[in-house]
């Protein structure tokens, strides 16, 4: 999880580069959890644009290594967790490609409620970014960013109504939470992700085989070899079909 932990510096991996519409996403329940292409009714999802946005508006992706518990009830939002990593919206300069694993400092925190679990949004910046020195917490990315987090906001809220959906809400009064909140909920979700990877018995149907523990005595133990003959039995790539023309529409909602 922790790039750098004396300066919380994360590790981010990007699911979906900016202005891309395929709703990509850890496979929690695949082995070795890749990242693949969300799938509803037999069709692949993509998410809708919503007027004035092309597909998603940041990179997004997850902090490995933490897991939004669905048992517990968050003191602030009053709802569970959403059983997914804790997802990250990278709001540097580079578009960044699918499956990039990097470094980002977190500046605040969005509480997204989505169909009644809480659905934490971090809001972060790659510290490669010729920004990233001047923001150093969410006042900042409304001084240097103006409009991007009534953006943010707009975009969560309503990028499911196209779906027939109802618009998400948000604790706090929409309001995001700083620095030091966010880095606090990333910590406890930290916690949460090590107490489903002691567990026997894995919970919610994901699969928590993973390289990271290292006690061969652990059920979740899966070593490097194991790691490389599972990703050599995958089946290989088909041939690449075209994006259905659907996925340009715009919706004014």
């Amino acid at each position: 999880m922790f790039a750098d932990e004396s300066q919380n510096i994360f590790h981010m991996v990007v699911e979906v580069p900016r202005w891309t519409n395929a709703k990509m996403e850890i496979a929690t329940k695949d082995l070795l959890n890749p990242i693949k292409q969300d799938v509803k009714k037999g069709n692949l999802r993509y998410v809708a644009n919503v007027f004035p946005h092309k597909g998603y508006i940041w990179n997004y992706g997850a902090i490995p290594q933490t897991w939004e518990n669905p048992a517990h009830t968050d003191a602030d939002t009053g709802c569970c967790g959403d059983n997914d990593p804790i997802d990250v919206c990278e709001i540097g300069t580079k578009v960044c490609s699918r499956g990039d694993v990097i470094k980002v400092k977190v500046l605040g925190i969005l509480a997204m409620i989505d169909e009644g679990e809480t659905d934490w949004k971090v809001i972060a910046i790659n510290v490669e970014d010729p920004e990233a020195k001047a923001l150093n917490n969410i006042a900042d990315v409304q001084h240097l960013k103006p409009g991007l987090l009534e953006a943010t906001v707009s975009w969560f809220r309503k990028y499911k109504v196209p779906d027939e959906k109802p618009e998400n809400k948000f604790a706090f009064n929409d309001e995001f939470k700083d620095k030091d909140f966010a880095i606090e909920v990333i910590k406890s979700t930290h916690n949460f992700w090590k107490d489903l990877i002691s567990k026997v018995d894995n919970v919610g149907g994901l699969n928590c085989k993973n390289t990271s523990v290292s006690t061969g005595g652990s059920a979740n133990c899966c070593t490097a070899e194991d790691a490389n003959a599972a990703v050599n039995q995958t089946c290989p790539c088909g041939k690449e079909e075209p994006i259905p023309s659907s996925v340009d529409k715009w919706f004014y909602v």
